[in-house]
């Protein structure tokens, strides 16, 4: 069984849109609402909820977590930057897991992995202080030797393999067979390292027939499509029709 995380950082990222302005504690309700959504992805079928606060809380927000965590009914993945202050942010959140990603101000979405080698002495500090509360921290990474040696070394104990050069090249299918031949080894190397692997990034309802090839990734977390098709479709329809491709 492949589990499926949903990640609903663009529902935040909607809401923004019209709300960027305003205060980040929210004096009502305001729509569409993250917290409310991801409940409903729980209740169709989701293992896992993933929100990534950024350091300029471009969509999701502080709040937007705890109101989640009030009526959590599965885990909440926290994705942060490897900054004093996001790690600390973490901390008292105290989220089920964490995924430490890289962070650039000019992007609308995380694109690329971390660079867990360039970042080898602050990345351990981190997992130590997480592995402190009991709380797992994954490494958000390409399918690189050194990137999954490196993320074992400092005792992260998964990662999520960064797929959208995978999903970038989808329709083209010389590349799609390399960039899918790229994230096998990379899934081999993680596992014989002693890593759960887990897997995301541009994965939608076509590219999914060769994303669950990976057949030994623990979790797929996937959230633009999954929104977009609940624009036309509703979340529940489309959080388990993914569910349901990822493992027919």
């Amino acid at each position: 069984m492949i589990l499926l995380g949903v990640n609903v950082d663009h529902v935040a990222t909607l809401r923004q849109a019209r709300y960027r302005n305003e205060s980040n504690t929210f004096g009502g309700f305001v729509e569409p609402d993250p917290a409310s959504m991801a409940w409903l992805a729980e209740e169709a079928g989701a293992d896992g909820i993933t929100m990534h606060v950024r350091e300029d809380r471009r969509h999701v927000q502080v709040e937007d977590v705890q109101r989640y965590l009030e009526h959590k009914k599965t885990r909440l993945n926290l994705e942060v930057s490897l900054s004093e202050d996001m790690v600390k942010l973490a901390l008292s959140l105290n989220p089920d897991s964490v995924c430490l990603v890289p962070e650039n101000r000019m992007e609308v979405t995380t694109e690329g992995g971390l660079d867990v080698v360039g970042n080898l002495a602050r990345a351990k500090e981190a997992v130590d202080e997480f592995a402190k509360k009991n709380i797992p921290t994954s490494m958000f990474i390409d399918p690189d030797y050194s990137q999954l040696e490196a993320s074992a070394k400092i005792g992260s104990q998964w990662v999520e393999l960064h797929t959208g050069s995978f999903a970038r090249a989808w329709h083209d299918v010389q590349k799609r067979d390399h960039e899918l031949n790229v994230l096998k080894k990379g899934m081999e190397i993680g596992l014989s390292l002693g890593l759960q692997v887990n897997a995301g990034h541009g994965i939608n309802y076509q590219n999914v027939e060769g994303a669950k090839k990976l057949d030994r990734v623990t979790e797929f977390n996937i959230g633009h499509s999954i929104i977009c098709r609940s624009l036309n479709q509703g979340l529940p329809e489309a959080v388990s029709t993914m569910r349901r491709l990822l493992n027919s």
